[in-house]
C-alpha cells in the first residue's frame, strides 16, 4: 500500500463516517467509488437488468461502518451476464480474463475500480467446502428497477455464511452486533433457505454475544 492508496483511504473513512446517514443508495458513494456506480447504472439500464451491491459495500450500508474495500461486488442474473460484459467493453470497462472457474470481474478505466460479478447460480465457498445453495437472482436480494440498489441483509448474511471464509464470518458478527433487532426475522429468512444457514447463524450470533460481554 503506497502513501497516496492510505491517504485515500483515510479520507474515504472519514467521508463514509460523516455521510453514514445520507449515503442511503450505492449512488451516494463518494468520489470514484460513486462514478463507478454511475457507470454500471448505464449499463444496466442499457441492457434493462436489474443488480445488487452485495460484498463489503453492503456490509458498510448494513451497519458495519469499519468495513471498506476497493472493489465493488454485483450480482447479476445468469442469462444477462454476456450482455452486460459486451456492453461494459465499450463503454469505458476492460474484462479482466477468469480463468479455474473464477466468476467475471472487469475494470473501470476511469477510476481503477474493479467490478467483481457475482452470478445467479454460482456456488459460493470453495470446492472443499461448497455452500448448500446457490447465488439467487438479482430480484430476491433485492433488485428494483434497472439501477445499483444495496442487497438486502438476510441474503447478504446467507452469502456470507455460504463463502464460508474466516473474514465473512467476522463481517456477520458485526453485522449481529449492529442489527440485534433483526436476529429472529434473518433467522426465520435462513430457514426458508437452508437448515445449514441456520446453524452458521446461531452458532455466529453465540460468538457475537460472547463477544459483547467481553
Amino acid at each position: 500500500m503506497t502513501l497516496k492508496s492510505l491517504t485515500e483511504q483515510l479520507e474515504l473513512g472519514e467521508q463514509l463516517l460523516a455521510g453514514k446517514d445520507t449515503m442511503i443508495e450505492p449512488q451516494d458513494l463518494p468520489g470514484r467509488f460513486g462514478r463507478v456506480v454511475a457507470a454500471v447504472d448505464r449499463i444496466l439500464d442499457e441492457i434493462q437488468c436489474e443488480s445488487v451491491v452485495g460484498g463489503e459495500w453492503a456490509v458498510w450500508r448494513h451497519g458495519f461502518l469499519g468495513r471498506i474495500t476497493q472493489d465493488i461486488d454485483i450480482v447479476l442474473p445468469e442469462d444477462r451476464i454476456d450482455d452486460f460484459l459486451r456492453v461494459a467493453s465499450v463503454s469505458g470497462f476492460d474484462p479482466i480474463p477468469a480463468s479455474g472457474g473464477r466468476w467475471p470481474k472487469v475494470w473501470h478505466k476511469d477510476t481503477d475500480i474493479k467490478v467483481d460479478i457475482l452470478p445467479e447460480g454460482g456456488t459460493p465457498g470453495s470446492a472443499q467446502s461448497p455452500a448448500p445453495t446457490t447465488i439467487p437472482h438479482p430480484s430476491d436480494l433485492g433488485a428494483s428497477g434497472y439501477s445499483l440498489c444495496y442487497m438486502q441483509l438476510s441474503g447478504l448474511i446467507q452469502l456470507k455464511l455460504g463463502a464460508s471464509r474466516a473474514r465473512d464470518e467476522a463481517d456477520v458478527v458485526e453485522l449481529i452486533r449492529v442489527n440485534k433487532d433483526r436476529i429472529a426475522e434473518i433467522r426465520a429468512d435462513l430457514a426458508a433457505v437452508h437448515t445449514d444457514y441456520v446453524a452458521g447463524f446461531n452458532h455466529l450470533v453465540g460468538r457475537a454475544a460472547k463477544q459483547q460481554d467481553e
